[in-house]
């Protein structure tokens, strides 16, 4: 299944991180199955769940009501999903759903004639990180602490549970617009005219050369999401709050 347009009305929601202590994701996907919300397109761009890795069973059966919803929703709308380094090989669980793996990340859609570049923004992050993420998405990996988590009832998600709990994803990040500038430095910009990207959490737009970035607020933290309504000259993404004021 291939898509290749960013449609007028379209919403983006990055870094939900749901989870059972954190519901707000729930809500939202409610307010789209009962028609509060509308969209033709509802683009996710990663670590939705903060805890979904597709072959980890106990990670799924945590987040039933959430992939029932998303699977629901995907019968009347449009959904693509772009996998973060909280939620990825979930192909066979959204099986309607456009998922797009890190390795082909970003994803490239035309809107009005502009090439919009779509990507969770976990990518040139250094060499450390790398190694990192090739690990936490090997089958060799992954099946052996699926069996560790079996044998131990649950002791890898719990353990994991703890430290997602424990973990703060509401803050600036200092000299943030000297890190991008050297990732897109390093990442092949040439054929798009805007960049979107998630992972970091800072609600921060700037021009960097020819490009246009933007660096969605974490859904976590704030229920910010943003809708694609742009005219000529303006503004791509129109920012919204789901329910309650900003932290």
């Amino acid at each position: 299944m291939s898509h290749n347009t960013l449609k007028p009305g379209a919403i983006l929601i990055a870094d939900a991180h749901c989870a059972p202590w954190r519901r707000d994701f729930i809500d939202f996907l409610y307010a789209l199955e009962s028609g509060t919300i509308v969209t033709p397109q509802l683009i996710l761009m990663g670590d939705v769940f903060d805890m979904l890795y597709g072959p980890i069973p106990r990670t799924y059966e945590y987040n039933t009501e959430g992939l029932d919803l998303l699977n629901r929703l995907s019968e009347k709308i449009q959904i693509i999903y772009l996998e973060g380094n909280h939620d990825f090989l979930l192909g066979r669980l959204l099986p309607n759903i456009e998922v797009i793996a890190r390795e082909h990340q970003p994803l490239i859609l035309d809107y009005q004639g502009k090439n919009v570049a779509l990507s969770h923004g976990d990518q040139i992050m250094g060499m450390g990180y790398e190694i990192y993420t090739a690990l936490i998405r090997s089958p060799f990996i992954l099946g052996i602490l699926r069996m560790i988590d079996t044998i131990g009832n649950g002791f890898i998600v719990s353990r994991l549970e703890r430290m997602m709990k424990r973990k703060k994803h509401c803050r600036p990040i200092e000299h943030f617009e000297t890190l991008i500038e050297n990732r897109l430095n390093d990442l092949k910009t040439e054929g798009f005219d805007v960049l979107i990207e998630g992972h970091f959490h800072q609600n921060r737009f700037f021009e960097s050369a020819d490009l246009h970035y933007i660096n969605l607020a974490a859904f976590a933290c704030n229920e910010r999401y943003f809708t694609v309504q742009s005219t000529y000259n303006m503004p791509l993404v129109y920012e919204s709050v789901f329910r309650k004021e900003p932290l």
